[in-house]
């Protein structure tokens, strides 16, 4: 019976620590779109304008 919990906890920490794991990655993802359209967003107002900063 002992063993039992110890297999039924393990698992639960392995799950925990993946759902986590999954959670941030979730995160960045959305994370980095923000930032891609944010740079689309800025290089086209530079084209518009003409502001052709190095």
């Amino acid at each position: 019976m002992n063993i039992l919990f110890i297999v039924i906890i393990v698992i639960a920490i392995i799950l925990a620590i993946t759902g986590g794991f999954v959670q941030s990655l979730n995160f960045l993802l959305w994370v980095g779109l923000v930032l891609l359209v944010l740079a689309v967003i800025a290089w086209l107002i530079r084209s518009m304008t003409g502001n052709r900063a190095p």
